[in-house]
């Protein structure tokens, strides 16, 4: 008896991620739980310089600025409740010093221009099509740092929008990098403040944008995380405590679909080398001093350096 109806996921013949390849995530928090996996398993892999990045436009902007090589200034950043922060950037660049503030985020935007430009996959994960325009400039924001809501309109991106958006991010980061793979997803991550149908109708917005521009020809792909944790997922257990983010299981059993779809069979065999490593890393003894333990180490460590060189930039 079959109890769940399984998303079919095509292999990637092409363009498949290994431990070769460079890879950057951007966007919302779910692109961050695909990079910490595969931070865990010693992928070339960046995730979100700038911060969690949630709807279209801000994620344009992070690259636009990127590609500009833009420096940011005194002009660019502003002071509420004794922290300096930028409206392009999520609060964890946030600072009690504006200089290291504007440190952070220089710095981040030359590291995302070389990452750009050397990157063999980009992977750009959408959360929201709901956006807030900060009244004063007229501007809409990447983040709204705690500031109060009457300063700001809230706004939510057309279809067309979206699709313009996600044209010019692709565009830019084609005229850098013509040959990096684009894998475009929806977050399932639901966003109910701004309401239950309030967040059905922006990922709607989302998903059909995004295949307004999704062309596997032109290598800009598709991955289905939002209707795996929908369909295939589709029960409260699969759900953290807060009802909203999806649980460790469900993020677990997403990372298995995208390694099925995007990992070459060879990274896969490396993965459980490094796995074991890690794990291995993570073994508390009861006795440390043990001889049996004591060959235990030595054992991993003939195992990390075998990896490494193999893989010098895998780093324990």
């Amino acid at each position: 008896m079959n109890l769940q109806t399984q998303i079919p996921l095509q292999k990637q013949s092409h363009h498949q991620i290994d431990y070769n390849s460079k890879l950057l995530l951007l966007g919302s928090c779910f692109s961050e739980n695909i990079g910490n996996k595969l931070g865990y398993f010693k992928f070339q892999s960046t995730q979100n310089p700038f911060g969690i990045l949630f709807q279209p436009k801000a994620i344009e902007q992070l690259i636009t600025n990127s590609i500009n090589e833009k420096e940011y200034t005194e002009v660019d950043i502003f002071n509420h409740n004794e922290i300096w922060s930028c409206f392009d950037a999520h609060s964890a660049l946030s600072s009690i010093n504006k200089n290291e503030l504007l440190e952070g985020l220089n710095s981040a935007i030359k590291a995302t221009h070389q990452q750009l430009k050397n990157t063999s996959h980009i992977i750009i994960t959408l959360g929201t099509s709901w956006v807030y325009r900060f009244i004063e400039t007229d501007i809409l924001v990447a983040n709204c740092h705690k500031i109060p809501q009457k300063k700001f309109l809230k706004e939510i991106l057309s279809v067309d929008e979206i699709t313009e958006s996600l044209t010019s991010t692709i565009a830019l980061i084609r005229s850098i990098n013509t040959n990096a793979s684009i894998i475009l997803t929806v977050s399932p991550v639901r966003h109910i403040k701004d309401g239950f149908i309030e967040n059905q109708q922006s990922k709607a917005h989302l998903l059909s944008a995004i295949h307004q521009v999704v062309e596997p020809r032109k290598n800009v792909h598709y991955f289905p995380s939002y209707e795996i944790m929908m369909d295939e997922l589709r029960d409260y257990r699969f759900y953290a405590d807060d009802m909203i983010h999806p649980s460790e299981v469900a993020i677990n059993y997403i990372w298995e679909k995208f390694t099925e779809a995007w990992l070459s069979d060879t990274s896969k065999e490396i993965m459980k080398e490094v796995d074991t490593i890690q794990k291995g890393l993570a073994h508390r003894p009861f006795n440390p001093n043990t001889e049996q333990h004591q060959q235990f180490l030595k054992n991993l460590q003939q195992k990390k350096e075998t990896l490494q060189q193999a893989f010098p930039f895998i780093q324990f």
